[in-house]
């Protein structure tokens, strides 16, 4: 039997990248990294843009997808769908667990992503300091984690007794609470859980692709346009 042709994985450390490379890890799928530094604008490069029209990370391209033809993917909760279906792993096989799982993985999507981005974003890189903005995603980053303090004094995972594609889509937005003000102590069905995920062999390879290309320190003008000025709103 041929070896299996690697995955391309068009990324970048982000939470949004960890997702994937830890998905990949976790099901021993043979992978190759091409990065993509979003800081100097490479999300805007033709090749990139080939693959996603939304020129953002991650995107895959699997050479041997469906029918053993190539397939290229953009949204990280689509990916990790495609990954878990490929593999029949990640996913729970009863329809119950099946739905549990993707309505967790919708919550991070919808909320846990979106609302904790927007809380760096006016805490951390808004030209501008907005008091209204700032307050409202604090706030909103809090319920949230009381949300998933429920669900997890409840579950061992997000989908039930079984690690699943939610947990890996939450986990890398979990790390590093401390950016939103969060201490996991005051949630400790959320910190026990976020304890057993980042002892798993798999994720700590997978959050260290590309950690070397981790942001240090503040964020230059340069980057700073490239990421919410007016360029991302001209390139395609």
């Amino acid at each position: 039997m041929a070896a299996a042709k690697p995955i391309e994985v068009w990324t970048w450390p982000t939470p949004n990248g960890h997702k994937v490379h830890i998905a990949l890890e976790e099901l021993g799928l043979p992978y190759t990294v091409v990065p993509v530094n979003i800081g100097t604008g490479e999300q805007f490069a033709p090749e990139f843009l080939a693959i996603t029209p939304n020129h953002r990370i991650p995107a895959i391209v699997d050479p041997d997808g469906p029918g053993g033809q190539r397939i290229a993917l953009f949204e990280s909760g689509a990916i990790l769908m495609y990954l878990a279906e490929k593999t029949g792993r990640l996913v729970p096989a009863d329809p119950a667990g099946r739905y549990a799982c993707l309505q967790w993985l919708m919550f991070q999507m919808g909320g846990v992503g979106p609302m904790f981005g927007q809380y760096g974003h006016f805490h951390a890189y808004a030209p501008e300091q907005i008091p209204y903005a700032k307050d409202r995603y604090a706030k909103e980053v809090g319920r949230l984690h009381r949300v998933l303090e429920k669900r997890l004094s409840e579950a061992e995972y997000l989908a039930g007794a079984e690690y699943s594609i939610a947990d890996i889509a939450t986990f890398p937005w979990i790390r590093n609470p401390a950016r939103r003000a969060i201490d996991l102590a005051d949630f400790p069905s959320v910190k026990r859980w976020h304890d057993a995920i980042a002892m798993r062999p798999a994720v700590i390879r997978g959050v260290e692709v590309l950690a070397a290309n981790q942001r240090v320190g503040a964020m230059s003008d340069k980057e700073r346009e490239v990421l919410f000025g007016n360029t991302q709103f001209k390139a395609r």
